[in-house]
């Protein structure tokens, strides 16, 4: 690995954590979204959604394997999480007994995922911001 790009490693890692938590965020606002809808296009009510992250290897020279980011692979629905029925016999969705099967969300689980999500996202923003500061400097020196 060149110098260089060792220098831009961390710029890298941190650009990859940033765009995996955009995603995360955006699936967190879709489930809070949907916390209330008991009828999708499928039939049944919304299902939760998460995300899967991948960590991003690089092959070292000794062939080792190293996590240099992350990245969002995919979204997949929430199958561990059963659904609430709900006893509400005037809501338009209700069956013969007057229940109402809700979405598999909890809006104060997404919120909180939401907070560590953002966490993450200021993190490696911070990580970047820091890298500028210190090539800035780095540059003032060599002058």
């Amino acid at each position: 690995m060149s110098r260089l790009d060792r220098l831009f490693s961390t710029m890298r890692t941190s650009a990859s954590g940033l765009a995996a938590e955009r995603v995360r965020v955006g699936v967190i606002a879709e489930n809070i979204a949907g916390a209330r809808i008991t009828k999708t296009p499928d039939g049944g009510p919304y299902r939760r959604k998460v995300v899967v992250f991948e960590p991003l290897l690089r092959k070292q020279l000794d062939g080792a394997a190293q996590a240099v980011g992350v990245r969002a692979v995919r979204i997949e629905n929430d199958t561990t999480t059963p659904f609430e029925d709900v006893h509400d016999p005037s809501h338009p969705d209700a069956d013969a007994d007057g229940n109402v099967r809700m979405p598999n969300v909890n809006p104060l689980k997404e919120m909180t995922d939401m907070i560590g999500s953002m966490r993450s996202y200021e993190a490696n923003l911070s990580a970047q911001e820091n890298f500028l500061r210190m090539a800035q400097r780095a540059l003032e020196l060599a002058r």
